[in-house]
């Protein structure tokens, strides 16, 4: 597979806040699009078939101008401009790691800020997609979790961070409509062209944000994405990662339906109540009890446990022999990611020493428990895991506490 180089084709900074008055129709259903079309005036049979001409353009080969769509007639696309867009986040900054890891810093229309990581391999390309700005959540080795919550992103807001990276990767099919701009209205399937090869193979909810405080909205935004007359991508493809909202999981697992990876990182109270305080309302055994109820989880569909190795706070043999303890308690069709500890600046914690990682993940290998070790990406421009954050804010220690406390106070 080709790993993107280290020029990125986007042009940063420059792309303007589009919209005023107009819908913007990114986020839409299908029926979403079709009631925009009749309220702007258009009749329920010609707001169906447009509505069906638009979904396609839109998710299966990313347009965004309205001009561009050869099927719809000449006539037609000066109203559609001026009723609605087709839109993108504004790119704000747009790195490249020296191992391939991209990260861009969005802005949408009211100039809030978040991020998105796509981290080539050589068989899968993953795009980390955030679910909020900020974050709810105060986890103490993250980053991001040291940011206030500004606002929850919108369906379209996630959606067209996907839009936009396949945008940057040049994924969307090649060649042009077949037969000529003004064609039959009825003729739905006129014209025909090939879809390449994919880069962007997966998916991860694991940027900036807990995605199940925002549950509407990215439940949204993921049936689009694996819609399969859109960007079809296969819910086996797409992971949704939680610190441990137990009320929302099962939610999750029943209408959304992706695999699920749990922010774990600690085997007792203590440690976990410190590094991800969310424990301190619900549980260990509760969350647990949880994953082992998750629908569709099974050994072919395992759960990911995501677990950052800190240097003495949660790395121990007895520590590796507590977590295989519990997976086999709840019976639970188990995957330990181990991550290495990403630092930023001013973080309160040091990363575990190779040779304890490695021990770590032996003990649980031993167990028949697969426990590998995530090779760390984009550290240099502060895109690996923990390390997202805009930015806009930088707070002081003090500030910083502030925050920690009205979140904590907030979950209760």
């Amino acid at each position: 597979m080709q790993i993107p180089g280290h020029i990125d084709p986007i042009t940063t900074g420059t792309v303007p806040l589009r919209g005023g008055n107009r819908v913007d129709l990114v986020g839409l259903t299908r029926e979403g699009i079709r009631g925009a079309l009749e309220e702007a005036g258009l009749d329920a049979k010609a707001a169906k078939l447009r509505g069906k001409q638009i979904w396609h353009w839109i998710y299966h080969r990313g347009v965004t101008e309205f001009d561009a769509m050869t099927d719809i007639a000449k006539t037609m696309r000066p109203w559609l401009t001026e009723r609605f867009i087709v839109g993108r986040p504004t790119v704000v900054t747009a790195q490249v790691s020296n191992d391939g890891t991209r990260k861009w810093l969005l802005a949408a229309a009211d100039g809030q800020e978040y991020e998105m990581v796509f981290i080539p391999d050589a068989d899968r390309g993953t795009l980390c997609v955030s679910s909020q700005v900020g974050c709810t959540l105060n986890c103490r080795f993250c980053h991001t979790g040291t940011m206030r919550l500004v606002r929850n992103l919108s369906a379209g807001e996630i959606v067209g961070q996907v839009l936009l990276a396949r945008d940057a990767l040049g994924e969307w099919p090649k060649g042009t409509m077949a037969s000529a701009p003004d064609a039959d209205d009825e003729d739905d399937d006129a014209g025909h062209y090939t879809a390449d090869g994919r880069m962007l193979t997966n998916i991860v909810m694991m940027g900036m944000g807990e995605p199940l405080y925002n549950f509407d909205e990215v439940k949204g935004a993921l049936k689009i994405v694996m819609d399969g007359d859109g960007l079809a991508l296969s819910k086996r493809r797409i992971t949704l990662s939680t610190s441990g909202v137990v009320p929302m999981m099962a939610r999750a697992g029943e209408e959304i339906g992706v695999n699920l990876a749990v922010s774990l990182h600690a085997v007792n109270k203590e440690v976990r109540d410190e590094i991800v305080p969310l424990n301190r309302k619900y549980g260990i055994e509760e969350l647990l009890a949880a994953c082992a109820a998750y629908p569709g989880a099974n050994n072919a569909r395992r759960i990911t446990f995501e677990y950052v190795m800190l240097k003495d706070k949660n790395d121990s043999d007895a520590d590796a022999r507590e977590l295989v303890r519990l997976l086999k308690q709840y019976k639970l069709p188990a995957k330990v990611n181990l991550i290495p500890f990403n630092p930023w600046p001013g973080a309160p914690y040091e990363c575990s020493s190779p040779e304890r990682v490695r021990a770590f993940s032996n003990r649980i290998f031993e167990a028949g428990i697969s426990a590998p070790i995530r090779t760390p990406r984009g550290r240099d421009i502060m895109a690996a895991c923990g390390q997202l954050k805009s930015a806009a804010t930088k707070p002081t220690r003090a500030e910083l506490d502030r925050i920690a406390e009205e979140k904590q106070a907030a979950l209760g």
